[in-house]
């Protein structure tokens, strides 16, 4: 399977992922009632903002995956944890399907994390899921994720992890 990331078009692309941002499995992306005007000014928003970026995945050329790279210094850990330089936040919703394939998810977070460390400035990846959602932390473990500790967010009670390069190149065998 090939993987490409493009960025996202919040106008042009909110119809294709409105319908996974409210899905079901979706529950911890906290959009589940989002209207498509919703989640075009959710997106619109991230677009305007210089610290959060949000993209599309492709794999074999087909919509399959969301991405959210924000710096966890200016956009939504700030001020509950001490950023170091080099941390780069990060999100992903891999789109629902009626036909899942093995290991499917587990592809999407490893392309994930290889865009994210293409960036020679980008040290370790932080991320901040839901301390209920126990397949993301299970994903993220598999790809290399500490967990550091629970933190308190406005929307949730989250789990603070960090992968460094070499923490995912370990887990993985994936050099980047």
């Amino acid at each position: 399977m090939t993987v490409s990331i493009r960025p996202l078009d919040p106008l042009k692309d909110a119809e294709l992922i409105h319908p996974w941002v409210t899905h079901a499995k979706a529950a911890f992306w906290m959009m589940q009632d989002a209207k498509l005007q919703d989640v075009e000014r959710a997106y619109m928003e991230i677009a305007a903002h210089p610290h959060h970026d949000a993209f599309i995945g492709l794999v074999d050329g087909e919509p399959a995956f969301l991405m959210e790279r924000y710096d966890p210094a200016e956009a939504e850990l700030v001020g509950l944890y001490e950023a170091q330089p080099g941390d780069v936040g990060m999100h992903f919703l891999v789109a629902p399907t009626d036909t899942p394939v093995h290991g499917f998810t587990r592809l999407v977070i490893t392309a994930v994390m290889r865009e994210l460390f293409a960036d020679p400035a980008t040290a370790r990846v932080v991320v901040e899921p839901d301390v209920r959602n126990t397949a993301v932390h299970a994903l993220n473990a598999a790809v290399g994720f500490v967990p550091e500790r629970e933190i308190q967010k406005p929307e949730k009670a989250a789990l603070l992890s960090f992968c460094t390069r070499a923490q995912f190149e370990a887990a993985t065998g994936a050099a980047v």
